[in-house]
């Protein structure tokens, strides 16, 4: 249990970390638009700080296939969201986005709401599911898949329209979050499929498994769709919003698919729950734009 929360705590300073580079070096960057994908993916890949914020991100990925080793998935979800309160700090000292009075009270529940899903480990002997029945894992992953690209090409469609009110990005977030709620799935099933004392001999089996396939599909598109996203948005809100909602699907589907029982003691089951619930509702109430800021017309924010 404490390599697992060690190992959630060092992905949420890196992903927070590479989301902040990220941003910092999109903000130089032409416009990036998710219908040229490889014009996309040239423009990123020729900019150094870009690089090491995928960098950062990638070895975010690596530490969370030790989380999703040793962590329940509905556990593993609410240590993951405790990574918000590093990114505003960051978001607020790299970007100059300056946190208002709500997101710095948010960062103390979020605070509280990491302690209580950790409470809810101390001791606990649950099941480690390690693979999910492909028909059930497909039925949750493809239609949530195609929903999320509906989802964000209606909202390019919305923000070309002329006359429009300006978008405030939570539809692009929204959709992303979905997108990358499959890839935690997919990443669960991948670390279930490794064996950490023969990783070139589980090769076989990682890749008989839909899992790497769903990564690879949700990494490229996920890549595009998030930085145009955060390109055009704060990072202090596509972040925590991409992140609730990929909370919300990979605790719900995931236990489904994966067949996780949760806490019997009902202490513990209060903890897990309640803290999770705690830091979703705090980062569904975050401002969804810049109070008292009028935005110029002809630009996204």
């Amino acid at each position: 249990m404490v390599w697992g929360v060690a190992a959630a705590l060092v992905a949420n300073v890196l992903y927070s970390t590479g989301f902040v580079l990220e941003k910092r070096a999109l903000a130089g960057m032409p416009p990036l638009s998710a219908a040229q994908p490889g014009r996309a993916l040239l423009l990123l890949a020729g900019r150094p700080l870009w690089i090491c914020g995928a960098v950062a991100l990638a070895l975010g990925f690596a530490a969370q296939l030790a989380v999703y080793r040793t962590l329940p998935i509905a556990a593993a979800q609410g240590l993951f969201l405790s990574g918000l309160v590093l990114l505003l700090v960051l978001s607020s000292l790299v970007l100059g986005e300056r946190p208002s009075g709500r997101e710095r009270r948010a960062v103390a529940v979020i605070g509280l709401a990491l302690v209580m899903v950790v409470a809810s480990l101390y001791e606990t002997s649950e099941e480690i599911s390690r693979t999910a029945p492909t028909g059930i894992l497909l039925a949750l992953c493809l239609p949530t898949l195609a929903g999320g690209l509906v989802l964000y090409a209606a909202a390019e469609r919305r923000a070309r329209r002329r006359h429009r009110q300006p978008t405030t990005g939570v539809a692009y977030a929204v959709a992303v979050g979905l997108i990358y709620g499959v890839s935690s799935l997919a990443i669960k099933g991948v670390s279930g499929h490794l064996d950490t004392e023969d990783l070139m001999g589980s090769v076989p089996a990682v890749l008989a498994s839909p899992y790497p396939y769903l990564l690879l599909l949700t990494g490229v598109s996920g890549l595009v769709l998030s930085q145009t996203a955060l390109q055009r948005c704060r990072a202090s809100l596509i972040v925590p919003v991409c992140s609730t909602v990929s909370c919300v699907f990979s605790i719900v589907s995931g236990t489904i698919a994966f067949d996780e029982p949760l806490p019997d003691d009902p202490l513990r089951l209060l903890l897990r729950l309640g803290g999770t619930v705690l830091a979703l509702t705090v980062l569904l109430t975050l401002p969804r734009h810049e109070a008292n800021t009028p935005t110029p017309e002809g630009t996204r924010s």
